[in-house]
């Protein structure tokens, strides 16, 4: 893990990569620019000098349905107290510290590109609380991801200002940072044990803070992190299934791709090739057998695999232009001498961008199963029912295939898109919406399955290579055969199998299964 590292915040520069890093690193951190502080300033002295002549949405008005009341100088700084205190609404669980590191890193990024008009303060303030390790509970439920993800940053502000609570939050590993926190305290609690005094808003201020996307591009790009790590267990353990079944490796071949030149197709292809080597003695086994053609979940691989790739491409680049984007209304731009209402808080290229990866999810876990479903088939694999000698003594890896089918089930009713719903608030002013949050959370849980179902996978490819021996597969798979060995064995009897599921399951997350692998 990284040490004592510094990141400058520029409003440009956020990755995927860089989010992650950030978000499970509590040694990281965080400090503005000095670009960043010299547009922050501008910003700042420029609607300052307006909103004393004019009237300006959010500055010196009400919100929303309310944006036609104008608001006197002396109740500014009440109006974005209340507005925080009121649309704090949020419900359910907590959203995880890592989560919340992503939040507040986004919102903080989003605030430094000078746009917002707000006070130098109010971004060292969020950083404040991201070095400090102060994390507010922020409810994941109760944003419609229209004009931002109004209620669970206005939890987040509700920590800045003094109120609300925040976790409690005992160091732990990475994994540890995505876990459902229960225990809160009192933020002022907190504040007074670090000796923070909580943050007074002026003019601008909450509406600024609670303007934007953060909450699903931050939970969606933690998502696409992990994504971008899951395409390569599942194009491994596609390629330990192909060779359980014998499968052929013409279906691979890289002209046929010159023919249908989708790039996520032969970027499998070539990946699949790479991970199985020239030859194998299980490949060679199956030279002139009578087995013309192998099933769709082994055959059409490449193209089922590599339209993930495509999505995955997709999603990461939006949110990451997403993340490095200016989402307040109104913005600032001094330049060019103009204050404008608009609307770049809508969620509606998040929303789009996570419900498509989320739909490309699900089928790579349907895939997947299918190919537990072949190698179970004596009919298909030729091997032993359910991968046990025994059978009707021993079930074997009965149950294992029909655990991934329901994983894949459940994938299925998280795949409805989020973003094709659109309940009108505000009395209609804010009448189309994103639900871009609920996209965000249902990826989640979508890719969550997905990592299991990818365990349940190489956990029954490595149980038909026992039952294939003397023959091995090829050399690359077999060191990943022989790793998942020294935590998993063979299953001579039934046993517990959640309890190897797990084991391998922690290995995909912890990395030590894709390390193995030198060509992926």
């Amino acid at each position: 893990m990284t040490k004592n590292k510094t990141i400058l915040l520029t409003g440009t520069g956020i990755t995927a990569q860089l989010l992650w890093e950030v978000s499970t690193n509590e040694n990281i951190k965080v400090q503005l620019s000095e670009s960043a502080i010299t547009k922050i300033k501008e910003s700042r002295e420029f609607i300052k000098n307006k909103q004393e002549k004019e009237t300006i949405y959010g500055v010196n008005t009400g919100f929303g349905a309310f944006s036609k009341i104008k608001i006197p100088q002396k109740d500014i700084q009440q109006l974005q107290k209340n507005l925080i205190r009121s649309h704090s609404t949020g419900v359910g669980s907590y959203f995880s510290i890592a989560e919340v590191r992503a939040i507040i890193f986004l919102r903080a990024n989003a605030l430094a590109r000078g746009k917002s008009g707000i006070r130098l303060e109010v971004v060292q303030a969020l950083l404040n609380f991201l070095n400090n390790k102060i994390y507010p509970a922020i409810p994941e439920q109760g944003s419609v991801g229209a004009s931002g993800d109004l209620a669970p940053l206005s939890h987040l502000a509700l920590s800045l200002i003094g109120e609300g609570n925040v976790l409690q939050n005992p160091t732990g590993e990475t994994e540890y940072y995505f876990q459902t926190i229960t225990k809160t305290q009192k933020t002022i609690v907190k504040l007074k044990e670090q000796n923070i005094n909580p943050l007074i808003l002026q003019f601008k201020e909450g509406l600024s803070l609670i303007n934007g996307c953060q909450v699903m591009t931050a939970v969606g790009l933690l998502s696409i992190y992990k994504a971008c790590q899951l395409i390569k267990v599942i194009d491994l353990s596609g390629a330990m299934s192909l060779e359980a079944l014998r499968g052929s490796r013409s279906a691979f071949d890289p002209i046929i791709f010159k023919e249908r030149p989708h790039y996520g197709e032969a970027e499998t292809a070539n990946n699949i090739l790479n991970l199985l080597g020239k030859s194998s003695t299980l490949s060679e086994s199956h030279k002139d057998c009578n087995k013309v053609q192998d099933a769709y979940s082994i055959r059409c691989l490449p193209a089922v695999h590599g339209a993930f790739k495509q999505s995955l491409d997709y999603a990461k680049k939006t949110l990451e232009i997403e993340a490095n984007s200016s989402t307040d209304n109104p913005l600032v731009f001094v330049k060019e001498n103009k204050i404008l209402s608009c609307g770049n808080f809508h969620g509606e290229p998040v929303a789009m961008a996570l419900d498509f990866l989320t739909i490309a999810t699900t089928s790579l876990s349907n895939i997947s199963e299918r190919r537990i479903a072949q190698m179970i088939n004596p009919n298909m694999s030729e091997l032993p029912a359910f991968l046990t000698k025994q059978g009707g003594l021993n079930s074997g890896m009965m149950i294992v295939q029909v655990a991934a089918a329901s994983l894949v089930s459940e994938n299925k009713t998280q795949s409805f898109p989020a973003s094709v719903d659109s309940i009108p608030t505000s009395v209609d002013k804010e009448d189309h919406v994103s639900m871009g949050s609920i996209s965000s959370r249902k990826l989640r849980t979508v890719i969550k399955n997905t990592q299991q179902v990818a365990a349940m996978e190489l956990l029954c490819a490595c149980q038909a290579f026992d039952l294939l021996k003397p023959l091995t597969p090829s050399s690359t798979v077999l060191k990943v055969y022989n790793f998942i060995r020294t935590i998993v064995p063979y299953a001579e009897q039934d046993r517990s199998f959640f309890e190897d599921i797990q084991s391998i399951n922690k290995n995909i997350k912890n990395g030590e299964i894709l390390n193995l692998i030198t060509k992926i």
